[in-house]
């Protein structure tokens, strides 16, 4: 671990030490952000994928970590805090999109440590063949469904002016080339959503479909476990809708969710963390008080209406490291 990421470390281990945790964290609730769980530790660790993945067993690390700190609760309890410091700190998973390793690997960890988690469905995807663009543009650039597939996109990103890291081509370090890649995605964001969808439904098929099916929502929740909410349907940036499409956007997500789950939460949650003023008015309109940002922070109260709500995002490294998403919550103590 490099010096700057040990001293960070340190300083977040001490905190959740008996002396310091109560004063530090006391009556506060957590809300931890994910994304996805995957087998490969290597492959969870690349730059292009660190964000977003984090490897099975360092998710298991990271369970039972949490576990010997917080109480781990679900998420409309983290709202419930009881005005009293004399309790261990609350804190509540969250995972969005709805990948289909959602179910097969972090699911039965779950269960397996009964930690209940939170996951916000993009709704058009689930049951479908739809691909997050992320990830299909991202592993066809990354070479993983071959040469020619990457040069084929390669060149339509050309056509449009944007042309990919010539590092992905080159005999490069795997890690030279992944910093590359993760780089070139984030600039790709600036594209329209319909735009990088197509992109994306242009690449190759993966073995298994990138979300979950409607069968595996229903058996997670069946758990008791798992409760699910809304993340968009079409995965759309909410901010730079129009007014009709935002509408629509937020009604079908939640009429798909009253269709399919026994008890949706009456929880938002923001595609890409985007919000704004307009935004907050089309969820008032659709019963929506608390809404869920990637603000990080803590929740210190028990909010009635707040459309911002605060979470610490979880890497692959700061679930390894649980030092570093120690040090991470600190900074929400401060904030």
């Amino acid at each position: 671990m490099r010096l700057k990421q040990l001293i960070k470390a340190s300083s977040g281990r001490l905190s959740l030490t008996p002396p310091l945790k109560q004063g530090l964290f006391g009556n506060t609730g957590s809300i931890l952000m994910l994304h996805r769980v995957v087998p490969d530790e290597t492959a969870a660790a690349l730059p292009h994928r660190e964000p977003l993945c984090v490897g099975k067993s360092s998710f298991e690390n990271l369970l039972l970590w949490l576990k010997q700190h917080f109480d781990c609760v679900p998420l409309a309890e983290l709202f419930a805090l009881n005005g009293t410091s004399d309790r261990r700190p609350r804190v509540a998973l969250t995972f969005d999109d709805g990948w289909r390793d959602n179910a097969v690997h972090a699911f039965p960890l779950l269960r397996q440590h009964q930690v209940p988690a939170s996951i916000f469905l993009s709704t058009d995807f689930i049951g479908s063949a739809r691909r997050f663009w992320w990830e299909a543009i991202g592993e066809t650039l990354w070479g993983s469904f071959g040469a020619e597939a990457r040069e084929r996109l390669a060149a339509t990103l050309r056509q449009l002016q944007l042309a990919p890291p010539a590092e992905l081509a080159a005999e490069q370090p795997d890690e030279q080339r992944s910093k590359a890649l993760a780089g070139f995605l984030q600039r790709l964001k600036r594209l329209p959503a319909d735009q990088l969808q197509a992109l994306a439904d242009g690449c190759p098929e993966p073995a298994e479909p990138h979300a979950l099916d409607w069968q595996q929502v229903a058996e997670m929740e069946a758990s008791g476990l798992v409760r699910f909410g809304p993340h968009g349907a079409s995965h759309a940036i909410l901010t730079e809708l129009d007014e009709s499409s935002l509408e629509a956007e937020v009604q079908r997500s939640r009429e798909t969710l009253d269709r399919h789950c026994a008890a949706p939460l009456p929880i938002y949650c923001y595609p890409n963390g985007d919000h704004d003023a307009h935004v907050h008015a089309a969820l008032r309109r659709q019963g929506y008080r608390l809404a869920l940002s990637t603000r990080p922070g803590l929740v210190r109260n028990r909010p009635t209406e707040d459309l911002a709500l605060p979470r610490i995002g979880v890497s692959h490294q700061s679930a390894r490291q649980p030092g570093l998403l120690a040090w991470r919550l600190l900074q929400g103590v401060r904030q």
